[in-house]
């Protein structure tokens, strides 16, 4: 027997619990696909020392490991507009058989998330039950060969009811912007870190590796997501636009969470591409220096064997922007007085 008050539960503590519930979702879907398929409010309750109990385990859905970590693909690719990641996720799920209808489905599909979302066409305003009807829409017409697979239908299902839930607390809140941070928290740093699944993975590196080959990382949506992703705390509010506030207070929590991610199992594959980049980053700043002195001298200074090498400026300028973003961590305004200054000790500690 489970003592509990059943929801919607008034104030800070209705957000508190649907937060809760939210991550309770996202940890049971990604960490073994086995979830609670009917998260009504008769069916979660607020226990008297502030937990939040799941009850009735009569409607389960089991999600395989391939279609779990296809679904976060296709989620990314959304919120990203990368239609490539899109389309060979649709592809990998069953949504489509064949890319012959591509050209006509794209369109449609985008139509359909506008007005899931309220003419919007922000993911982060994603009315799910609308979405439902959109999809069921397009596989009534006939005219494309689109299917929509069971498993998503369930899960699809699940998040209206649990939307429901939190639109009761809070008619503000919005589904997708509070459980983006947690899906991605889990994708880059899981709490069990035994092993790495091979569909994670391989998604791992088709989005953040360029062109998905693992040879070189995508800098700038590596640092999108990991800011995304530190958004998966205690005090996180997806019932507002959240701003980001203090810059060296995100930068910080975002190097933290890199290293985490890098020192991590599921972190491994970035190592090789790090230490090829960080050396054609150093050899970049040495040709430009050797260009700079050769440049002053006005040809005086004869250039040694092997100086005034070729520059990768895409590296260069991605190398800049994470430097920034170092930077900004270790930046102290003069009135911030001895706290930010022992922040700005432990951020260079974590540097």
């Amino acid at each position: 027997w489970v003592n509990g008050e059943k929801g919607p539960w008034p104030g800070d503590d209705g957000i508190k619990m649907v937060r809760i519930g939210l991550k309770c979702s996202v940890d049971q879907l990604m960490t073994t696909g086995l979830f609670h398929a009917d998260p009504h409010r008769g069916n979660l309750l607020k226990t008297p020392d502030g937990k939040l109990a799941f009850i009735d385990f009569g409607m389960m859905a089991d999600i395989d490991e391939e279609d779990r970590y296809g679904l976060f693909g296709l989620c990314i690719g959304l919120q990203n507009k990368d239609l490539p990641l899109i389309t060979e996720n649709l592809l990998k799920l069953g949504f489509l058989e064949d890319t012959t209808q591509l050209d006509a489905l794209v369109p449609r599909l985008r139509s359909a998330l506008k007005n899931a979302t309220g003419g919007t066409g922000k993911a982060s305003d994603v009315n799910f039950s609308r979405l439902q009807a959109e999809l069921d829409a397009i596989s009534r017409e006939n005219v494309l060969q689109f299917s929509t697979p069971p498993f998503f239908t369930v899960i699809i299902r699940s998040l209206t009811i649990l939307e429901g839930v939190a639109l009761s607390v809070d008619p503000r809140f919005r589904l997708v912007r509070g459980s983006y941070p947690y899906v991605l928290r889990q994708l880059l740093v899981p709490e069990y870190d035994n092993r790495t699944p091979v569909a994670l993975q391989k998604l791992l590196i088709r989005i953040l590796t360029v062109n998905g080959e693992g040879k070189q990382i995508e800098w700038e949506r590596l640092r999108d997501l990991l800011r995304l992703a530190q958004k998966a705390r205690s005090t996180y509010n997806p019932a507002s636009e959240e701003q980001d506030g203090d810059s060296a207070s995100l930068s910080r929590q975002t190097i933290e969470l890199f290293f985490k991610f890098l020192t991590s199992k599921t972190g491994l594959f970035l190592k090789r591409p790090l230490v090829h980049e960080l050396a054609e980053a150093i050899d970049g700043m040495a040709s430009i220096g050797e260009a700079n002195v050769l440049r002053v001298t006005n040809g005086l200074l004869p250039p040694l064997p092997g100086m005034n090498g070729p520059v990768n400026h895409r590296v260069m300028s991605e190398m800049r922007m994470m430097l920034d973003t170092f930077r900004s961590a270790l930046t102290v305004e003069a009135s911030q007085g001895d706290v930010a200054g022992q922040a700005r000790v432990l951020a260079m500690r974590q540097v």
